[in-house]
């Protein structure tokens, strides 16, 4: 008769990714750099709102970038090309995800001790990123008008996570659906403590705030 053994698993499945999410943080706190994670779906416009963000900052902070996609290195190339600064193209081998064991392993590839702050532009899904901490100290999450207010209800845990949720493209808001009090007020549901900024990398609104918030951050990092 065949046998049926249980075995309890105490420790989080999660634990080691943890655990190494963890000594990131600290040693990027110790060495005085921010690290942002943004995440958001395919085509929020992540690539250029943050070309916009680091040519306002890059006089003023010295910046590193990675970049994570499956294959090609057309973000990276053009996060360099746009703005100057060091950018660093991760290929995860098909993965929906990065996770802080993969940030440590390009790290020792891409020496970030000169850096105030690291920009880790996550690869484009709403699912997979929200459950992995890669070792960043504030989340940064875009939702852009074309994609729906209904985002909120269909990936809860990415907005639960996130710090920051910037809605983007809000030059286009008059030619979608999106009802701005609706996704406001999903959001805050999921996530009362998440802060909420729109933005337009082709109009300039907003960038203005969010690099206030960019600038806050750095100084909380900053204090011993």
């Amino acid at each position: 008769m065949a046998k049926l053994k249980t075995i309890e698993v105490h420790e989080n499945v999660f634990a080691d990714n943890i655990r190494t999410a963890d000594n990131l943080r600290k040693m990027f706190k110790d060495n005085g750099t921010l690290f942002l994670n943004v995440m958001s779906a395919p085509g929020s416009g992540k690539t250029t709102l943050l070309t916009a963000l680091i040519n306002k900052l890059k006089g003023e902070l010295r910046i590193g970038e990675m970049d994570v996609d499956i294959k090609s290195d057309l973000d990276a190339r053009r996060v360099a090309e746009a703005t100057g600064i060091d950018s660093l193209q991760i290929h995860n081998g098909g993965l929906c995800h990065i996770d802080a064991d993969m940030v440590s392993r390009a790290i020792r590839e891409y020496d970030v001790s000169g850096y105030d702050l690291l920009i880790l532009e996550n690869i484009g899904n709403l699912v997979c990123p929200a459950e992995f901490d890669t070792g960043a100290h504030k989340r940064v999450m875009l939702l852009s008008i074309p994609e729906g207010d209904d985002k909120p209800l269909k990936y809860p845990l990415m907005f639960k996570v996130s710090d920051l949720v910037l809605i983007s493209k809000i030059d286009t808001i008059e030619y979608f659906d999106f009802d701005m009090d609706k996704a406001i007020e999903r959001i805050k549901h999921l996530n009362p403590e998440c802060e909420i900024i729109k933005v337009s990398a082709k109009t300039g609104e907003g960038i203005d705030e969010v690099i206030k918030w960019i600038r806050k951050e750095y100084a909380e990092i900053k204090k011993v």
